[in-house]
């Protein structure tokens, strides 16, 4: 949602761009973005209409509806949130788990 925040695109840029961005770590298949797609704009997350490509096929062309940026809000509120769990808990190791730093040493974990 946030790559159709920024900037409208068709199925296949959006699994280029969610590839790049997450360097490799989520890798859709066409058919799955496509499944996604529908059922984002059949919830009224997003909308497309038909970009004609001179010397190919035809494309949808997704972007967000003011529906679907409200649910990105959401969304990345409940990231912010986690995160101040997870730093919380990484504080927590920190305090309670690490090992103090010997003289002329490195910390020791546990």
């Amino acid at each position: 949602m946030r790559v159709l925040y920024e900037k409208p695109m068709h199925g296949y840029q959006l699994l280029e761009e969610i590839e790049e961005r997450s360097h490799g770590c989520h890798k859709l298949e066409p058919g799955s973005i496509y499944t996604l797609l529908r059922r984002m704009e059949e919830r009224g997350l997003l909308e497309s209409k038909w970009e004609k490509v001179e010397g190919g096929p035809d494309r949808h062309v997704y972007r967000l509806t003011g529906k679907g940026v409200e649910a990105l809000k959401m969304g990345l509120v409940s990231i912010v949130k986690r995160k101040r769990l997870f730093e919380d808990l990484v504080n927590f190791y920190r305090e309670n788990f690490e090992k103090p730093v010997k003289e002329g040493g490195e910390k020791g974990n546990v």
